[in-house]
């Protein structure tokens, strides 16, 4: 863990919306962009008593999100996932050159 950045938050904080906490449950969203580093890959995080582990950090521009990503982010588009941001975030505005932090996850496996 020596190569990665620096945290800006706990990871507790990642994920933390109660219908994103249940999209994340039901496997539907498995990644969350933040300004910040929350968690590192191996690191993991509690949702409701479930077990999730970061398998992925990485930095991506605004612009480059696509459907895609959004539909990994647990919304059905990218025109609704900017949406919901602008609106949750008062006064941010949707500039394509910002760099994010995407967390990838998973639910952990648990063992026999």
């Amino acid at each position: 863990m020596e190569n990665n950045p620096p945290k800006n938050c706990s990871i507790d904080r990642l994920v933390t919306h109660p219908k994103l906490v249940a999209a994340a449950k039901a496997g539907t969203k498995t990644q969350q962009r933040r300004d910040g580093v929350y968690g590192w890959p191996g690191e993991t995080f509690m949702l409701e008593e479930m077990a999730f582990v970061v398998t992925d950090l990485s930095r991506q521009r605004l612009g480059d999100m696509t459907d895609e990503h959004a539909q990994a982010e647990g919304y059905p588009s990218l025109e609704m996932y900017k949406d919901i941001i602008l609106k949750m975030h008062a006064g941010m505005t949707w500039n394509p050159d910002s760099l994010v932090w995407v967390h990838t996850f998973a639910a952990q496996v648990q063992g026999c």
